[in-house]
């Protein structure tokens, strides 16, 4: 009669399942900084005019002002660059889809000469661009990520962006006027309103970058007080001046 013996491995093999945070950032980082860019100018904006010792009736007219024109011109402006950012995309798909169907044998080449200059082998490159050209969809998306840095399938929509690039930013625009809409006479509540909303940006910021979330946070605090601060003295300067 035998005994089998059996023992417990000396190490457990490691799978690879390691994930990454998206560098590109996204849906959240425009949401992000659409809301951290209406926040920090309706806050500067309001503590601006506050400075020249304004009603709170004009205060609360003058964020509600900036909120729709803040929303309305980041949304043209998306709008606009995404749109023309597309176009540009296309065309350059149109030229080289042409040139993969009148110079097919250059542009094999051109592939292949790509994946040598990685360090392919250059028999085993021109079987790959070869295998990779027979399906002129395929080779026309191989072509476009290699040599443009674009997917084909993956373009920005210039409606998406204007719409989300106006709801953050009206969003943020947003919360220095809530207090006031709320029933508040003084410009403290909007400011710590806002304040806290620059923080907690800051801090969703981290997600998509290396810094802990205390650290973009506070930054962010930081930037935004100093721009309420510097445009509240110069409206009481201004204010000052006029009156």
């Amino acid at each position: 009669m035998s005994v089998i013996e059996t023992t417990a491995p000396l190490h457990i093999a490691h799978r690879d399942n390691h994930t990454h945070r998206d560098v590109n950032g996204g849906w959240l980082r425009p949401a992000v900084f659409g809301a951290m860019d209406g926040l920090v100018s309706n806050l500067a904006l309001m503590t601006g005019v506050a400075g020249g010792s304004v009603s709170p009736q004009t205060i609360v007219i003058t964020g509600l002002a900036g909120l729709a024109a803040g929303a309305f011109s980041m949304a043209a402006g998306e709008y606009t660059s995404v749109a023309s950012q597309r176009e540009l995309v296309l065309a350059e798909l149109e030229v080289e889809r042409r040139e993969l169907r009148r110079h097919p044998k250059d542009e094999l080449r051109e592939l292949a000469a790509l994946y040598e200059s990685r360090g392919v082998e250059p028999k085993l490159a021109h079987e790959v661009a070869e295998q990779l050209s027979r399906d002129p969809d395929q080779a026309l998306e191989i072509h476009a990520r290699e040599e443009l840095g674009v997917d084909p399938d993956d373009l920005p929509s210039p409606l998406v962006a204007a719409v989300s690039s106006f709801g953050s930013f009206a969003l943020g625009a947003l919360l220095p006027v809530l207090p006031y809409l709320l029933g508040a006479t003084a410009l403290w509540p909007a400011v710590l309103l806002a304040l806290l909303g620059l923080f907690v940006c800051g801090a969703i910021v981290a997600r998509v970058t290396a810094r802990t979330w205390w650290y973009s946070g506070l930054r962010q605090l930081a930037l935004g007080g100093a721009a309420a601060g510097v445009t509240y003295a110069l409206g009481t300067l201004f204010g000052t001046a006029v009156g």
